[in-house]
């Protein structure tokens, strides 16, 4: 009598175990690996080496320091304000892979997006606070009573101002996706954060100031008023399970990338469909784009200068065509906000744009207003890739 052999499992259905495993028995850390005071002037790149430990899922930085604003008048933030504090953060792997590659401004607005309202802020007060209405409870004082953010929204003549602000660099997609997670426990290879201060965090009104801090008359009056100081955790899975062959890891998460990058894109006509496109060998889970449509200040930013934003197939096949202010409302759908002025942002969540298996697609704008010579879109994508198939990709600027 012969026995039928036992069913096969699948890559999915093991690594679906493995995770499984992970997250039932390994415990949690969230450890300091970076606390310094650094002067912006001299020290304008950081590079930390993580601990070689567990099973990271992520990396929260904090950045505290003070704006100084000399003479007269006020100096403002901008429309991005704090988060343009960084020009870029970035995280290479253990195999040299570049996975996240992104100004301050893009990872802010995804960690928004990837948690649904905006990053590590408080909802509004409660009624307790004079004049204000109660949104959370009667019962208690609700609302902002950490100073877990702080953001000024103006600098006083010859004064200054405190300011907090606080980012995620995540590595594994979510608490529950382990996909993008670095196994840690290794002594023969180097990972490394690295943080890059903005160059011109302050600049003069009137000239484009989409990527700065902070503005004034006179750009020089604004300046950070000491050091900074710099603080980064490092989240990660420490006691893993172990079976017969060892640790147990969700090999098929572990070969995924989950990518954070940005690239920028000039050359935009008047009432003429500008395309970006996606890289091949990739899963796009969403795009922000930031139109400037004067390559200054005066950009208007609420959707008037644009036609249209489209998602095209490589045979010219709009899977969807929506006018500026329907992609507003269905942003503001997902996280019960408008993202800062200028910006878009289309999630691809539910059906993440395969360049794999549709090949090539593209982002459209058609702008109904772009200066010459100076109109551009600053574009954040975020999406999964394997690893073997990386040097195959075609690259995402950075």
């Amino acid at each position: 009598m012969s026995t039928a052999p036992p069913p096969r499992i699948s890559p999915q259905q093991l690594n679906a175990m493995q995770r499984a495993a992970v997250l039932g028995q390994a415990v949690e850390m969230t450890q300091q690996i970076y606390s310094q005071a650094i002067d912006p002037t001299t020290t304008p790149q950081i590079n930390i080496v993580p601990r070689n430990v567990g099973l990271i899922k992520r990396f929260i930085v904090i950045v505290e320091g003070t704006i100084a604003k000399a003479n007269a008048g006020d100096g403002t933030l901008t429309a991005f304000g704090l988060q343009n504090i960084f020009s870029a953060l970035t995280f290479t792997d253990l195999n040299n892979n570049l996975r996240v590659n992104t100004p301050g401004w893009h990872l802010a607005n995804l960690n928004t997006a990837r948690f649904r309202r905006p990053f590590a802020s408080a909802l509004q007060q409660s009624a307790y606070s004079a004049g204000s209405p109660a949104l959370l409870s009667e019962t208690a004082e609700y609302g902002n009573n950490f100073p877990v953010i702080v953001s000024p929204v103006t600098i006083p003549s010859a004064g200054s101002k405190a300011f907090r602000m606080v980012w995620e660099i995540p590595l594994a997609y979510s608490d529950d996706d382990l996909r993008g997670a670095v196994y840690a426990n290794v002594v023969n290879a180097v990972m490394q954060v690295g943080l890059t201060l903005n160059n011109s965090p302050f600049v003069a009104t009137g000239t484009d100031d989409t990527f700065a801090v902070a503005k004034c008359t006179t750009k020089t009056d604004l300046s950070y008023s000491g050091n900074l100081q710099v603080t980064i955790y490092q989240v990660y899975l420490d006691q893993l399970p172990v079976g017969k062959q060892g640790v147990v890891l969700p090999l098929l998460d572990l070969s995924t990338v989950y990518e954070i990058k940005n690239t920028l894109f000039t050359g935009v006509v008047q009432s003429q469909d500008f395309p970006v496109p996606y890289a091949n060998f990739r899963d796009f889970l969403s795009t922000f784009a930031v139109y400037n449509s004067t390559g200054l200040d005066s950009n208007p930013g609420d959707g008037s200068d644009v036609n249209t934003w489209a998602l095209q197939s490589a045979n010219f096949t709009n899977l969807w065509k929506v006018d500026p202010l329907t992609a507003a409302m269905l942003s503001r759908m997902i996280v019960g906000t408008d993202f800062p002025k200028a910006m878009y942002y289309f999630s691809h969540r539910r059906k993440p744009i395969s360049t794999t298996q549709y090949g090539n697609m593209e982002l459209v704008l058609n702008a109904s207003s772009a200066s010459a010579g100076l109109a551009y879109i600053a574009i954040g994508w975020e999406d999964f890739a394997l690893v073997n198939t990386l040097t195959q990709a075609g690259s995402l600027a950075g």
